[in-house]
């Protein structure tokens, strides 16, 4: 199985980011999201598919960023939408 290009040129590092929880949900007045999730092509932090509105999804569609990473403490696994792969 070939590597995920997406995954391969997408950092491994988290960008920077300081925020209260989910961007979409927080902009709603909303504070009920599941998990967070970072887009590592801008930084957008988004709730992930458990959560009722499902915030990084939605931007990935509305995007086209394919690779999030978890946004949890102690957590570094990345996702990619387009080639639906773990990395």
């Amino acid at each position: 199985m070939n590597p995920c290009a997406h995954l391969v040129e997408a950092p491994t590092e988290a960008p920077t980011q300081e925020t209260e929880g989910c961007e979409g949900c927080l902009a709603e007045g909303r504070d009920d999201w599941v998990h967070l999730r970072m887009c590592l092509s801008c930084g957008y932090v988004g709730c992930c598919d458990s959560s009722p509105r499902r915030h990084a999804t939605t931007h990935f569609m509305e995007t086209g960023h394919p690779v999030m990473r978890s946004f949890e403490p102690g957590e570094t696994w990345r996702w990619c939408y387009l080639d639906e792969r773990l990395g």
